[in-house]
């Protein structure tokens, strides 16, 4: 393993901290007591010897003198204890810096796994925390955290060749169906137009479902997106105010994300009715007037095929716009939110996206 520095290894090391000190503290009791003992017993021998020595002497001078020396070996004592508990106190703050540097190098090889899973992303599942040393629990623990990087490697490789496959084997028979109805029925047949009316909306459900696997997927590669721009070129009508933010992540998706909302506010709109979409660093808001939608509702209408009341269940969308709206922010490392809008004010919806920016960039 690569070295890791100790400035690393000591930033929020909060365990590290936990070891050093219940290290310090557990030395400091125990010498404490060793030290409480041994005074106890010095004093206690001490006290004995004289008094024996006292009740066997007959010269008065001898008892004072037994008596100086006790008050001179007490005064020792005294001294002895404030100085050996100083050097304790002293010793205890060293066994502290001893644990600190014993827990740092414990914790190095976890400190090393954390930072080589943080770099780990979807285009970088190979890569292993790879242990080496003896065989003991942190390399348990290391091959532990590898067999799970096998699994979740395995997993995506199926998730992007099912969406490959589902993107060419769905779309391919619906495009062979809508050829033949376009060629095999005449004009003015009224099947012709119901058969081609479903077949555009089935394409538009596997587009839409596509859409938010990919989204749910994560991004695999990141470019600087003016957000401003992005939203000016699928709404020539926004407002966009100077200084609008750069995104990091996907024109594609972002460019995604503001024409769902668009035709959202559009389609779920009343006749007559206002759109109104804004721009400010990196918060997008969409605001329309519509049927009124039930606070208790607005949530669920985030999830994939939800509708709230009002909304009409056979219309030409799949239920999917919201939904790939939020997918899309929270791949950005965004959210999404929204709040309805009471009647006295037009009803509707207020969906504002807040992304994360990297630099302001002025808008021309």
């Amino acid at each position: 393993m690569s070295p890791v520095p100790d400035g690393y290894l000591g930033a929020g090391s909060t365990i590290r901290t936990r070891i050093a000190l219940v290290y310090g503290g557990v030395f400091l009791i125990l010498g404490a007591v060793l030290l409480l003992v041994v005074n106890l017993l010095v004093r206690a021998g001490t006290d004995g010897e004289a008094d024996a020595i006292v009740a066997r002497a007959d010269d008065i001078a001898v008892v004072e003198a037994y008596r100086l020396g006790d008050d001179i070996s007490r005064a020792a004592g005294e001294q002895m204890l404030m100085w050996s508990s100083l050097a304790l106190i002293a010793i205890t703050c060293c066994a502290v810096v001893v644990g600190w540097w014993t827990a740092g190098r414990v914790l190095r090889p976890v400190h090393e796994m954390t930072a080589r899973a943080r770099r780990l992303s979807e285009r970088t599942l190979h890569d292993r925390i790879a242990v080496s040393g003896p065989d003991d629990e942190l390399k348990e623990l290391g091959d532990t955290i590898d067999a799970l990087l096998g699994r979740l490697e395995t997993a995506f490789d199926s998730q992007r060749r099912f969406i490959a496959n589902a993107s060419h084997e769905l779309r391919t028979p619906l495009a062979t169906q809508r050829a033949a109805i376009q060629i095999g029925l005449d004009d003015d047949c009224e099947v012709r137009q119901v058969l081609l009316d479903a077949n555009r909306r089935s394409e538009r459900l596997i587009d839409g479902l596509l859409l938010l696997a990919r989204g749910e997927r994560g991004l695999a590669e990141r470019e600087d997106v003016p957000l401003g721009e992005v939203v000016q070129e699928e709404y020539g009508a926004a407002t966009v105010v100077p200084g609008g933010g750069v995104v990091r992540g996907s024109r594609v998706l972002l460019a995604q994300l503001v024409r769902n909302l668009v035709a959202n506010a559009v389609a779920y709109n009343v006749p007559g009715g206002v759109v109104d979409v804004r721009v400010e660093g990196g918060v997008l808001t969409v605001t329309n007037t519509g049927p009124v939608v039930p606070a208790d509702e607005v949530d669920g209408l985030f999830e994939p095929f939800r509708r709230g009341e009002g909304r009409d269940r056979t219309g030409p969308g799949a239920g999917l716009g919201l939904s790939i709206v939020r997918s899309v922010a929270a791949a950005h490392g965004g959210s999404v939110r929204a709040v309805a809008r009471g009647a006295e004010e037009g009803g509707g919806l207020v969906v504002t996206v807040t992304l994360p920016v990297t630099v302001t960039s002025p808008v021309s």
